[in-house]
């Protein structure tokens, strides 16, 4: 696990995902957030589901933390990710608002 604490609410997301949580999913991101995966941008829940359902919670994945760093309200985790879809280490960049996340970037760890 991550030497350095992960902060709320990325944390938590993290359990989320890693529960599969759908509605937990989609309840962590602001309504007008986007998500950035691998320069395919995806803005608002319905947007942000219609890509999870297939790419992200509906692929059965895992996230196991690995290093983390902190910079104000920019939040980046790389870790292993694990699921039906895609496997390897990836770079997850949150930002976060309040308890709210606003924008996810993924990309390569």
């Amino acid at each position: 696990m991550a030497e350095t604490p992960i902060p709320q609410p990325v944390a938590d997301f993290i359990d989320i995902v890693n529960a599969h949580d759908d509605a937990g999913f989609l309840a962590a991101f602001s309504p007008e957030a986007t998500v950035d995966d691998w320069g395919r941008t995806f803005t608002g829940r319905d947007e942000i589901k219609a890509w999870s359902d297939t790419e992200f919670i509906g692929s059965k994945p895992t996230l196991t933390p690995e290093q983390v760093d902190v910079d104000g309200n920019a939040v980046t985790v790389i870790g292993d990710w694990r699921s039906n879809h895609a496997n390897g280490r990836s770079a997850f960049t949150f930002i976060t608002s309040g308890h709210e996340i606003t924008s996810l970037t993924i990309r390569e760890g």
